[in-house]
């Protein structure tokens, strides 16, 4: 019989034999523990419900006796109680009483209450009062004694039942440890018997085959063993053998692909450094030679801000064919060439990104490049051109940045330029025109009076534009500049207040609910906000429309909420609503007039006090512009605005 023969049936026995124990064990053993369980718990459950027939018919008895000495109805209540719990656990002690002897006990239980509570106490109970009877109770004594011995009796029985429940599971359980014994001991003996076979025919000869593992292992490539012992284990040392040929050719291909990796990673490092781009190069080109075995390198790359860098190694060889490199600079991205004098050309970059160079790599002793050579140089390549991207990329972003610093100088000397080269004049536009109204005597014709108020409306509103760009250029954003604990709900007032003759002009329903809403900011920034907000509401709703102002407060936060049922806006307008300058497309094809400042000034506004705005819009239905702000504590003494 062969070893693995041998083997399969000594750790068949074993598995057989260790399953038949994990029966005996678990099986049979958990069936024995679950029947004694069982008589455990009925045998106590037994126990409990006698000891509730004692009890309660002691209650019971004693009740009969309190009405007997005290005539009083009350000590009838221990009694009612008592008979009916007394044969609710006759009942319950019926249900977990197997023996013949508990049975028959537990017959005379039963007839031994029925024969008190019926011949004794329903007597006295349907009597109504005492009996006075010395015989009667005496008898009704003699009863109940009766009724003890037999509780007793059962009590006695019930715990018979158990401790023969015990023995019995014993003897069980003496009858199992000697079943386990005996095939713990079979299982040893097989055991010993399978390690002696394994060590014998297998450990021995496996112990020199692990010297021949261990020579391989410390570098002896040509170790190999030789085949002997069993025919299995021939098999084993004819596969070691091929293995350790097979581990010869791929560590062999393993140097290679690290000698790759070493050589993209050392170029990825230099390439870190270009303070010196020429001296960069050169050592990129050593390296490349000395892996590919290269008598000469040359190189061209250009770096964003430098130009092209030109690179050879050696510093005395020759320079590269002048056709060849030109043709190199003119070819695709990712142009590879092996030519016939024993140099590789590939080129690095060419496209929008990365502008073209070269990489040439001479090797006339060996003029064929392996695909292996050449994937090594192509991932070189690859990380050149992933660094000369990235320096582009900086590069453009470094110039992006510039010229935007640039035009938000620009930007900035402009507004302060427009505002005070615009803000003098208009000065002089708004003063003589109202001297003019103020003082016309009655001079003017009623053309020349709409003239003049027509300048002084749009003096204004170039006055208020101004005033917006001034807000939003000032240097001091981020803080409010005078902080205090105010109502908004009286600013929203205020608002209304100012903005009433603008929602009558036309026609419009102006609601405002605001309860006491307490923040801490600066009153007239908060008041232009508000103002901004219900302004823009009555500006986009047509006449007869509605407007809402709805202020609700909590202990954390105040909200401002303005709705209106105007024009709406477009879902494409709503990002760039609150940018400077920016308006819906709908406002301008219906030429609702506006600079596209107001939602700015209230960003930043609310953003100076740590609060946010929000906007919902569906365009033909209205627009619910939502300002939150931190709340404060009311000041003491402050009262609540009344709701309009």
């Amino acid at each position: 019989m062969s070893v693995q023969r041998r083997l399969n049936v000594g750790f068949l026995a074993l598995l057989i034999l260790f399953g038949v124990l994990l029966l005996v064990q678990f099986g049979l053993g958990s069936r024995l523990r679950a029947q004694h369980d069982r008589a455990t718990d009925r045998a106590g459950r037994a126990e409990i419900a006698n000891d509730q027939v004692l009890q309660r018919m002691t209650d019971a008895e004693t009740g009969v006796r309190g009405f007997l000495l005290t005539g009083e109805p009350i000590f009838l209540e221990p009694y009612e109680k008592g008979w009916t719990s007394a044969l609710a656990a006759l009942d319950e002690l019926g249900r977990h009483v197997r023996g013949a002897d508990a049975e028959q006990l537990l017959g005379r239980e039963r007839e031994a209450v029925h024969a008190w509570l019926d011949e004794y106490a329903a007597s006295i109970v349907a009597a109504g009062s005492p009996d006075r009877d010395p015989g009667g109770a005496v008898r009704g004594k003699e009863m109940f004694d009766e009724f003890r011995e037999v509780n007793a009796a059962v009590d006695a029985a019930v715990e018979r039942e158990h401790q023969s429940a015990i023995s019995a599971a014993a003897s069980s359980r003496y009858a199992l440890d000697l079943a386990t014994a005996i095939l713990v001991t079979a299982i040893m003996i097989i055991g010993v018997s399978v390690a002696r076979t394994g060590r014998r025919e297998l450990l021995v000869p496996l112990g020199r085959l692990g010297m021949t593992i261990r020579r391989l292992a410390e570098g002896d490539r040509s170790a190999r063993a030789e085949p002997v012992g069993a025919e299995e284990l021939r098999t084993v040392v004819e596969a070691l053998n091929d293995l350790a040929a097979q581990t010869e050719t791929l560590l062999a291909a393993e140097q290679a692909r690290a000698a790759r990796a070493g050589l993209r990673q050392a170029v990825a490092t230099e390439m870190q450094d270009l303070t010196d781009p020429a001296a960069t190069g050169r050592r990129i080109a050593e390296l490349i030679a000395v892996a590919v075995g290269a008598v000469a390198v040359h190189s061209e790359m250009a770096l964003p801000g430098s130009g092209a860098v030109h690179a050879r190694w050696p510093a005395e060889a020759a320079d590269a064919p002048a056709d060849q490199v030109a043709e190199m600079l003119a070819g695709k991205p990712g142009y590879l060439r092996v030519r016939p004098d024993g140099s590789v050309w590939l080129g690095i970059g060419g496209d929008a990104d990365c502008a073209p160079g070269y990489l040439r790599a001479h090797r006339p002793g060996s003029p064929v490049w392996t695909e292996g050579e050449q994937r090594l140089l192509a991932g070189v390549i690859r990380e050149i051109e992933r660094v000369l991207r990235q320096l582009s990329l900086q590069d453009k972003q470094a110039r992006l940045i510039t010229e935007l610093r640039m035009l938000d100088q620009r930007k900035d000397v402009f507004i302060q330029t427009v505002t005070h080269e615009l803000r003098t004049p208009l000065t002089s536009i708004l003063g003589y025109t109202e001297m003019i109204t103020d003082e016309d005597g009655g001079a003017l014709t009623t053309l020349q009076q709409r003239a003049l108020n027509a300048i002084l409306r749009n003096a204004h509103r170039l006055h208020d534009t101004i005033g917006d760009l001034v807000l939003l250029d000032r240097p001091d954003q981020g803080t409010p500049s005078l902080t205090e604990a105010l109502d908004l709900a009286a600013l929203a007032h205020l608002v209304r207040a100012e903005l009433a003759n603008a929602a009558r002009a036309k026609d419009l329903t102006v609601t405002f609910e605001a309860e006491q809403s307490w923040v801490r900011g600066d009153r007239t920034q908060l008041q232009r906000a508000l103002r901004k907000l219900v302004e823009n509401a009555i500006k986009f709703t047509p006449d007869g429309g509605r407007v809402e102002c709805r202020l609700t407060a909590d202990s954390r936060s105040v909200s401002v909420a303005v709705t209106d049922t105007g024009i709406g806006i477009p879902a494409e307008d709503v990002p760039g609503l609150f940018t400077p300058f920016h308006r819906a497309g709908n406002a301008m094809d219906q030429a609702v007039q506006g600079p596209g400042l107001g939602l700015a000034i209230v960003r930043d506004i609310v953003r100076d006090h740590n609060g946010t705005v929000a906007v919902q819009s569906v365009v033909g239905r209205g627009s619910t512009f939502t300002l939150t702000l931190p709340a404060c504590p009311a000041p003491a003494g402050s009262r609540s605005p009344a709701h309009v």
